[in-house]
């Protein structure tokens, strides 16, 4: 009897725990639920979202690959990069898609608004790397457009260590704009180590050394 009573009185307690927290218990498992089916849905929308983003950069992709744009092909290379950058701004297609508009526009001769969307990576939450190599686009730009001591300022502003010779040899053109030319010779050497260093070529390095009297000066 003394064990039925005990029975009893555990699950009497049973009883009254669960009408005091049986509620809120049941809450909590549907929360956890509804939170974990959440999850899956915000994971599986990510990915559509990153599969479109892809589909619509690989058609911008190969519109920009041409040696010649059309006025259609243009018009939809601007459709497309309007689409990567207000629909999917939270991919990086998004940046990519504004780096390659700024090559579209220098191609057209539109320095200033090649510019604007340099600077949109610049300030936008690219990595670092792609606001490194949008600050040297623009350096560049600026160059063409005369304006060396706005570019040095540029380059000084950060390139990420894989631009770091391409940074060198545009500095070496801003130094020599300015007549700089000592400045710029070291400049171009520098370059030419980063890029044995790193294994990655520069390109006419040695034609701007030679042309500056710098005949020691080998690849």
């Amino acid at each position: 009897m003394a064990e039925l009573r005990s029975e009893e009185e555990q699950l009497d307690a049973i009883k009254r725990w669960w009408k005091s927290n049986g509620t809120s218990l049941i809450i909590g498992v549907v929360v956890a639920a509804a939170g974990v089916f959440g999850w899956k849905a915000w994971q599986s929308y990510q990915d559509s979202q990153a599969e479109a983003a892809s589909a619509h950069y690989q058609q911008l992709i190969a519109l920009a690959g041409q040696q010649q744009l059309g006025d259609d092909a243009i018009s939809q290379a601007d459709d497309l990069v309007d689409t990567l950058v207000n629909e999917y701004s939270g991919t990086r297609y998004a940046e990519l898609a504004t780096l390659i508009q700024a090559r579209l526009e220098i191609a057209a001769g539109d320095h200033a608004g090649a510019s604007q969307a340099l600077q949109q990576v610049i300030d936008g939450d690219a990595d670092g790397y792609l606001k490194g190599l949008a600050r040297l686009r623009l350096a560049r730009i600026q160059l063409a457009d005369d304006q060396p001591e706005t570019a040095l300022g540029t380059l000084e502003a950060g390139i990420p260590e894989g631009l770091a010779a391409q940074r060198a040899v545009t500095r070496g053109d801003a130094l020599v704009a300015l007549n700089r030319e000592d400045d710029a010779r070291d400049a171009y050497q520098q370059a030419l180590t980063l890029s044995r260093e790193s294994e990655q070529p520069v390109y006419g390095v040695q034609l701007k050394l030679d042309n500056l009297g710098a005949e020691d000066a080998t690849l």
